[in-house]
């Protein structure tokens, strides 16, 4: 593995199944009464986050500890950042103080690729912007492996807001590299201008696609993000694009649903189909920590090349 994990276009088919298998292994470790190991004591995991977060945060937050780091939680609200400091200067006082890792969200697409110049640490992209957000896709990759084997030849279909999405991005690279086909479905306002240099086929018709998919993957309509009306109404695009009981009908006995979170339920999906057997939403939360565990364990304290 690299020394950073910024994109998940920077993962070979190598380096993304090391950490998929890595992952298993930690995860028998969370089914354990003491879920720590001794691995990274000594270290130091920074979380920087200059966007608001609560599930990503928790998730960095709980794998280092249960590899025993000391964590220091840094939010830009409060901090010298409200004050008018620059990422640079934030991140040569990470560096005064001895970051082994700096896991950084912020609202810059390509921040953490610019921090990484800056710190001697690992820099693990915890989202960035409209940009990408690898671990994202790594533990939605590793719930799809552990629901359906193999995601050789899985026919993965991704529906809703791509264009201001971080993890459709992500886990269009990563999935590519897996080895499945992944299929974007979106109304044409929000699909990136860039679509067509991405590992993937584009449909604007969800009805069609669904009966052939292994995987459907709802993505959040990034609301706050928008700035121009990109769908007429909500009712109109629940129409078209929302995955209701009658959709799910349709799709085959053996697919799963999936959803990185928060959810607009209503609008994007149905409750009775987030809350389904068939709906991995609540496992992709505690395959988050796993995943985090395994990148943090390679990075610091495991194989690296």
């Amino acid at each position: 593995m690299n020394r950073h994990l910024i994109s998940a276009g920077d993962l070979s088919k190598d380096d993304a199944l090391l950490i998929l298998d890595t992952a298993e292994e930690l995860a028998a470790v969370s089914e354990r009464s003491i879920k720590k190991l001794p691995t990274l004591r000594g270290r130091t995991v920074v979380n920087l986050f200059f966007e608001d977060s609560t599930r990503t945060r928790i998730s960095f937050e709980a794998a280092a500890k249960r590899l025993s780091a000391d964590v220091i939680n840094f939010s830009a609200k409060g901090s010298s950042v409200s004050k008018g400091e620059s990422l640079k200067d934030t991140a040569l006082t990470l560096e005064a103080m001895g970051a082994d890792a700096v896991v950084i969200r912020h609202g810059a697409s390509g921040a953490p690729h610019r921090l990484a110049n800056w710190v001697r640490g690992s820099v693990v992209n915890a989202g960035d912007g409209t940009h990408e957000h690898p671990t994202q896709a790594l533990l939605d990759a590793f719930s799809m492996r552990r629901r359906l084997g193999s995601l050789e030849g899985r026919k993965i279909t991704i529906v809703g807001d791509v264009l201001h999405s971080r993890v459709a991005r992500s886990n269009v690279l990563l999935l590519h590299t897996l080895g499945a086909d992944v299929t974007l479905v979106a109304p044409p306002t929000l699909v990136p201008v860039s679509v067509d240099t991405w590992p993937c086929q584009v449909s604007y018709d969800l009805d069609a696609v669904l009966p052939k998919s292994d995987v459907v993957m709802m993505l959040r309509v990034q609301k706050e993000r928008m700035n121009a009306a990109y769908f007429p109404s909500e009712r109109e695009y629940s129409r078209r694009y929302g995955l209701d009981r009658d959709r799910f009908a349709k799709m085959p006995d053996d697919a799963i649903v999936m959803h990185p979170g928060p959810m607009n339920r209503g609008m994007e999906i149905a409750a009775e189909v987030a809350d389904s057997p068939r709906s991995t939403i609540v496992e992709q939360v505690t395959n988050g920590v796993t995943i985090r565990m395994a990148v943090l364990y390679l990075l610091l304290g495991g194989e690296t090349a």
